[in-house]
């Protein structure tokens, strides 16, 4: 079948488009950007397409031929997210059933039950896109998940960063409500499956592993696999979903934006409530992957660095990224820069080793404190902060998250252009670059570049340019050292 996979620069369709493809599907994915997908795995498999969901007109060209689509979208941690997702699902449904889309498969959160009174906004968008789509006209199905528990999922990652940095905490009265988490591998397989189901098919299906938990279980048996030992967790009444995301924001690396309705959601009780889908979609031989297996499989995703996406891949709409400000071909206001460069005692691809390897456990070379401060103040106003990390120690590729930059361009061995996503008022930009310098050594170029907005944003970069000496030279001279100190063999 040709399928169609919108948010594949996310967490899940990040994962779900090589499997179609191993299933031998042929797989076309939407993004906003068609090179956020370049640096992908498998991207040479699949075909790309841009348009946006928010703007019907670039949506026809996606949908033509296709036999499934996938709606894997969400504006989580966006302003105005239900607006956001109430749009898009309505253009996704008008265009499916415009091309003749024959099956839609959607993965949505938990419906709680009725006596549970007002759902959370986030669920109660979740639900509303489903109830969407299914009135498109075209053959749905819904999957409602609960927690997912996989290698880089934002429910991990909470759980994960929680369990493993607080031996004792005061946690608020909702860990004690019962969730029935599934494991990343069987969504996939599920949503995989769906693709197949008769025509008749119109409906929600509740998905869920083997084990009914609280949160106060997942945690006690988080630690029981990661090798710690059991947790002191108090629940209590004064912690609302509010103060809690705020807790999760600082002690995690999910920011309080997303964190928080993730939160919300954990208020109500997310059991599934029948096993349906089984009936189209058996278990695998061996059953459904238990909540210990599943952490277990995580952790060594983990270790290994071998997660294939993480909460932190899928990004709001992009800033304008071309042409970068100071560039020929750029035209706009007022551009500040500081450029650095040096010449290294090193070959070309040694300098690249340490440009590649910046951030997340290898710093940023240069005065960690005030990069660390940088941080906290950003997750203080809501931002992302330093703590999404890397996704891989050593490699990057386009469109990841990195700390708080996102990968915006890459040229193995040569260029590695940052996008800043710290909360600040205009956009910046961090780019290095590795240049041969003849007789086996090499040329080191670094540039910030920062495009203010308003007058806070000229009063920023003079409240910030007297430690850019410090910050940005540091940086430089201890790149090219790392350089010329590096060992040769490292790959």
């Amino acid at each position: 079948m040709r399928c169609l996979v919108t948010g594949a620069t996310g967490y899940i369709g990040g994962r779900l488009a090589p499997r179609l493809l191993e299933e031998g599907h042929t797989v076309r994915c939407l993004a906003r950007k068609a090179g956020r997908l370049r640096d992908v795995p498998w991207a040479s498999r699949a075909e790309i397409t841009e348009g946006d969901l928010r703007r019907p007109d670039t949506l026809a060209a996606a949908f033509d031929g296709v036999d499934v689509a996938y709606y894997l979208v969400h504006s989580l941690g966006q302003s105005g997210f239900e607006a956001a997702d109430r749009e898009a699902a309505t253009h996704f449904a008008e265009a499916a059933r415009a091309a003749g889309v024959h099956r839609i498969v959607y993965l949505g959160g938990p419906e709680p039950a009725a006596e549970a009174g007002v759902s959370s906004p986030h669920l109660r968008s979740r639900a509303e896109v489903g109830r969407i789509l299914l009135a498109s006209g075209v053959p749905t199905v819904v999957l409602r998940a609960a927690v997912i528990i996989g290698s880089g999922s934002a429910s991990f990652e909470m759980l994960r960063y929680l369990t493993e940095r607080l031996p004792g905490m005061v946690a608020p009265r909702w860990v004690r409500n019962q969730i029935q988490p599934i494991a990343v591998r069987d969504v996939l397989r599920y949503l995989v499956g769906c693709a197949t189901l008769p025509p008749e098919v119109n409906r929600a299906f509740d998905i869920g592993g083997p084990d009914v938990l609280t949160f106060h279980d997942m945690m006690q048996r988080y630690a029981r696999v990661a090798g710690l030992r059991r947790r002191i967790i108090l629940p209590v009444r004064a912690l609302t979903p509010s103060l809690s995301s705020y807790w999760v924001g600082w002690v995690t690396p999910v920011p309080s934006s997303i964190a928080r309705p993730l939160v919300e959601s954990l208020i109500h009780e997310a059991v599934a409530r029948e096993q349906d889908i089984a009936a189209y979609v058996p278990d695998p031989p061996e059953g459904l992957t238990g909540f210990d297996q599943a952490v277990a499989l995580a952790l060594a995703k983990v270790r290994d660095a071998q997660v294939e996406t993480r909460w932190s891949t899928a990004s709001g709409p992009d800033a304008p990224a071309e042409p970068l400000p100071t560039d020929p071909k750029w035209s706009g206001g007022t551009a500040y820069t500081d450029v650095r460069e040096r010449t290294v005692d090193a070959p070309p691809e040694r300098l690249w080793q340490v440009i590649e390897g910046v951030g997340g456990e290898h710093g940023w070379y240069s005065f960690p404190l005030a990069w660390s401060v940088r941080g906290w103040l950003d997750r203080l106003i809501g931002g992302v902060g330093l703590r999404r990390g890397r996704r891989d120690p050593h490699r990057l590729q386009v469109g990841e998250a990195l700390d708080f930059w996102r990968v915006e361009e890459i040229v193995p061995g040569e260029l590695l252009r940052l996008r800043a996503e710290m909360r600040l008022p205009g956009r910046a930009w961090l780019e290095m670059r590795a240049t041969p310098a003849g007789d086996g050594r090499s040329r080191y170029h670094q540039r910030a570049v920062f495009l203010p907005r308003g007058l806070s944003g000229h009063a920023y970069w003079g409240a910030v340019a007297p430690f850019h000496a410090v910050v940005f030279g540091g940086m430089a001279r201890n790149i090219a050292k790392g350089a010329e100190t590096a060992d040769p063999a490292r790959r």
